[in-house]
């Protein structure tokens, strides 16, 4: 039995509709941020998909010295405190240090652990004493099993509000590959999980100083997830994806979003039948 999570005016559990994390990789500015998240609110609005919108305010674990971070905590936590402000929607972001979580705590509704530090227990544990839902990003090197102390860590606090995000596992180098079996095996340890396709078809390392992508996949893998069996979908969605300023190759064109929650939706109630 999959225990129920609520964010807001959003649940997911068992038997509840598939939720929707979706946002720019990072914020870009103020005006792109806001714009972002209300086109994807009447998107989802309109197909009554439940949504929490996703970015970050700073990306610290890029390659490259030149890459692009995002606004920084301060400006970045301000613009995300508008998004919510002015649409009513949750907002998850991720934190790369203990000291972010004293601030983002006050904005987010859910703290993102990324899969690089799902083992630190010093952040994964101020993460949970925050009382937040805690998003963890199964790292690329662990197995689905190694999930489970980082969720033993967390409820040490008392906090049960958990979420478990696959993003796919190492495969060889520059490469990933998405084992569904992973779903489940999560799934099974009682609670939600939710499946990042846009971050599951990166190639980390794969442009030399930054990573590529293969955004093509995303649909296929999108559409198999939710036939596996998983809570929710985490897709970082752009307006103009070959324009942006970070993970532009594994992220999805706005324009796609429609008929892929189309698609998905239907998959999900097939299952129902």
């Amino acid at each position: 039995m999959v225990r129920e999570i609520k964010i807001g005016n959003v649940k997911i559990g068992d038997g509840l509709p598939l939720v929707l994390i979706a946002g720019p990789c990072v914020i870009e500015s103020e005006k792109s941020c806001l714009e972002m998240a209300k086109r994807l609110k009447g998107i989802t609005d309109s197909l009554k998909v439940p949504f929490i919108f996703k970015s970050s305010f700073d990306k610290a674990n890029r390659m490259s010295l030149d890459s692009f971070r995002g606004p920084g905590i301060e400006e970045g936590l301000e613009i995300l405190q508008k998004v919510k402000d002015k649409l009513r929607v949750p907002i998850l972001s991720d934190v790369h240090c203990k000291k972010d979580i004293e601030f983002a705590g006050d904005v987010l509704d859910v703290i993102q652990i990324p899969a690089f530090l799902c083992r630190q227990t010093d952040i994964v544990l101020a993460a949970a004493r925050s009382g937040k839902v805690v998003n963890i990003k199964k790292g690329q090197f662990l197995a689905p099993w190694d999930i489970l102390p980082i969720i033993r860590k967390i409820e040490s606090t008392g906090n049960k509000k958990i979420l478990l995000t696959e993003r796919g596992v190492s495969f060889g180098y520059n490469n990933l590959v998405s084992d569904f079996r992973a779903l489940a095996i999560m799934r099974d340890f009682g609670y939600p999980v939710i499946y990042d396709a846009t971050h599951s078809i990166q190639l980390p390392g794969g442009k030399g100083n930054s990573s590529g992508g293969e955004r093509q996949f995303v649909e296929g893998l999108s559409r198999a997830a939710v036939a596996f069996g998983c809570d929710g979908l985490f897709l970082e969605v752009h307006a103009s994806p070959d324009k942006a300023l970070c993970d532009g190759p594994n992220m999805i064109d706005l324009a796609q979003l429609k008929r892929l929650l189309i698609q998905v939706k239907n998959i999900r109630q097939v299952l129902k039948t």
